[in-house]
């Protein structure tokens, strides 16, 4: 098993609250998720509560969306946790947060997940980091997440 940890940051000139009502509120994540575009007829399915601890959401799409489900599991003004597994075209189980930082006008949000890469996955990893596999989808759903919130 290979443990990962990988996280992307930046600066949005927008209240934390506001940056949150976009992540915390999962029929918000088609304005910037950069997964939700890889698959014009995904399914989505949302169930739980509508937003914060207890929202739940779960897709499945074409061989590059995959499938699986997400469940916020925590929710406070600095942070939100969420549960993250896939189904396809891996298993794996991981954990994301996000945390929020004030600054004066701004808030600086860092996306992070964490996880263990097992079988197949532990193998191809030694190959290609996980970083590179997702780092620059998570740049382009912060960027997108920025557009969002200061729109």
């Amino acid at each position: 098993m290979a443990e990962f940890d990988i996280h992307r940051e930046t600066v949005i000139k927008a209240d934390p609250a506001q940056v949150q009502a976009l992540i915390d509120d999962f029929h918000q994540w088609r304005k910037w998720s950069p997964w939700e575009d890889t698959d014009p007829s995904m399914e989505r399915v949302y169930s739980g509560a509508d937003r914060g601890i207890g929202a739940h959401y779960s897709w499945n799409g074409n061989r590059k969306a995959g499938r699986g489900e997400m469940e916020i599991t925590a929710a406070t003004a600095d942070s939100i946790g969420i549960r993250l597994n896939f189904e396809k075209p891996f298993k794996a189980s991981n954990q994301v947060t996000f945390e929020f930082r004030p600054a004066g006008d701004t808030t600086e949000v860092t996306w992070r997940m964490t996880g263990q890469r097992q079988g197949l996955m532990a193998i191809i990893g030694k190959l290609v980091p996980m970083d590179r596999l997702v780092g620059k989808d998570f740049e382009k759903g912060l960027a997108q997440l920025k557009a969002a919130a200061e729109a």
